[in-house]
């Protein structure tokens, strides 16, 4: 089934939702099976999964693992919209759902567009539950899911666009960020150094004054966490973190 226009995707989205309501998961499945199986732009999957996500929090939950085990590229955006649908009414299962889809994938890039829809959307939309829900993930057996917790600030910094009114909530992330500053392994640190890029080129300050104190405390740093948290720093503040480092 070929998607090309926002009209087409709602409607499919919504059909999709409609037989899931009426517990006919085998005529959404053949239908969504189709699209996933073409080349459907990322925009029009989540409209796809909006629209699934608006739909009975149960039968969706099924259809969506069904889905993901199909390990489909399209699968991740559809999944995370769907996801971020359903944060207004179930924020706290939505997150959950999400870490069990991050551990299913397996992968970077469903990480990283999981992560973004769902639990970055869910920083940017209700601050303070999602930070909550979101504590138990920096020790998860599952590199993905610690990564996650850096692409998630990664996009609610991108959202705050620097803006001062933002600080107090800037100083929690980084304190939300600080146990897992000495993460050892690289695919997670590069999520966790992501956040601290972004963050660090927005509020720069802020930033290098707590990697400073982070640093010159830390018994082992990896040397690609360094470079990504100080990527958008000036030289001075670049060097005042590596001195501490090496103390």
């Amino acid at each position: 089934m070929k998607i090309s226009t926002a009209r087409q995707a709602d409607a499919c989205g919504s059909q999709i939702a409609g037989w899931l309501t009426a517990g006919q998961a085998a005529q959404a499945s053949t239908a969504l099976g189709r699209v996933l199986s073409g080349k459907t732009a990322f925009r029009l999957l989540d409209r796809i999964g909006s629209k699934i996500g608006a739909g009975p929090l149960e039968e969706t939950g099924a259809f969506l693992k069904t889905v993901a085990r199909g390990q489909a590229m399209g699968a991740w955006p559809l999944i995370g919209s769907a996801l971020a649908a359903q944060l207004d009414r179930d924020l706290e299962g939505a997150l959950e759902r999400c870490r069990g889809f991050i551990r299913i994938g397996d992968v970077w890039y469903a990480a990283d567009t999981l992560a973004e829809r769902v639990p970055g959307a869910a920083l940017v939309a209700n601050f303070g539950r999602a930070l909550a829900v979101l504590k138990p993930w920096r020790t998860d057996p599952d590199r993905w899911v610690r990564k996650s917790c850096g692409v998630a600030v990664h996009l609610w910094a991108k959202r705050s666009r620097g803006e001062d009114r933002h600080l107090p909530k800037v100083k929690r992330l980084l304190a939300f960020l600080a146990p897992a500053f000495p993460e050892e392994d690289l695919d997670a640190v590069k999520g966790i150094g992501w956040a601290l890029k972004t963050l660090g080129r927005l509020y720069p300050e802020t930033v290098a004054a707590w990697l400073v104190q982070r640093a010159g405390r830390a018994d082992f740093v990896r040397p690609l966490m360094l470079r990504k948290a100080t990527k958008y720093l000036s030289a001075a503040q670049r060097n005042g973190v590596y001195l501490a480092a090496i103390r």
